[in-house]
């Protein structure tokens, strides 16, 4: 018997398994459905550009599209009854005004809740476990910076040159942990998957903390395990 099934199998005791619709079937939706499939789930639905948008089997939903079209995919899933997780960047899930429905930020997401309570969009602009574990450590250092105004921060953001929006999403959290107009660049060079250096410089010294990400892999992994908490 081959071993990935006899893995799949045996994954498919541990958790779940959940019936999900990739919205966007890019390099990233080929990512999720490879992670998502080696932990036993099931995808029911892969929706492009032009294709059908028909979530009926899904029980939730995961996006990674544009700017442009982010909240009317998520839309579109709300209206058949499908949560998402969306990882789109470059849009604010703000823009979602729904009456009755609660928004609240937990774990650096943003989670809108139904009036029913049920959760109906988890919203992140990185799914990266090690970015995450970033993200705390900025808020850390944020906090500490409070009581040094001799240091000034700044962030650097490196990405590749296919990236559509800029800065970048992960960037925007990281200023606004920071809480005081920071200075951000922006680089779009070769096929850089994310580099995010937070940078806090004084007279007398230096200090710098950075990410960087291999690959896709680590976002797409994020994005199903969001999936995995919300199903």
């Amino acid at each position: 018997m081959h071993m990935s099934f006899i893995f799949c199998t045996f994954v498919r005791f541990l958790w779940r398994i959940m019936k999900i619709a990739l919205i966007g079937y890019g390099k990233m939706g080929h990512m999720i459905e490879d992670i998502a499939l080696s932990r036993g789930h099931d995808i029911v639905a892969r929706i492009d550009v032009g294709d059908d948008f028909d979530l009926k089997d899904a029980e939730v939903a995961i996006e990674f599209t544009t700017p442009t079209t982010a909240k009317d995919n998520i839309l579109r899933a709300w209206a058949q009854n499908v949560p998402v997780v969306c990882g789109t960047t470059g849009w604010r899930p703000e823009e979602l005004k729904i009456k009755n429905y609660e928004f609240k930020i937990k774990d650096n997401k943003t989670i809108i809740t139904d009036e029913t309570g049920k959760t109906m969009l988890v919203w992140s602009s990185n799914y990266s476990v090690g970015v995450n574990i970033f993200f705390d450590l900025n808020k850390a250092l944020a906090s500490a910076m409070k009581a040094q105004p001799q240091y000034t921060p700044s962030i650097t953001e490196t990405h590749h040159i296919h990236k559509l929006d800029k800065p970048s999403g992960t960037a925007k959290t990281l200023a606004e942990q920071i809480g005081t107009d920071v200075a951000i660049e922006s680089i779009r060079e070769g096929e850089v998957p994310g580099t995010h250096v937070v940078t806090w410089d004084s007279e007398d010294d230096t200090i710098i903390i950075t990410h960087i990400a291999k690959g896709r892999r680590g976002f797409a992994l994020g994005a199903v395990l969001a999936a995995e908490s919300l199903v």
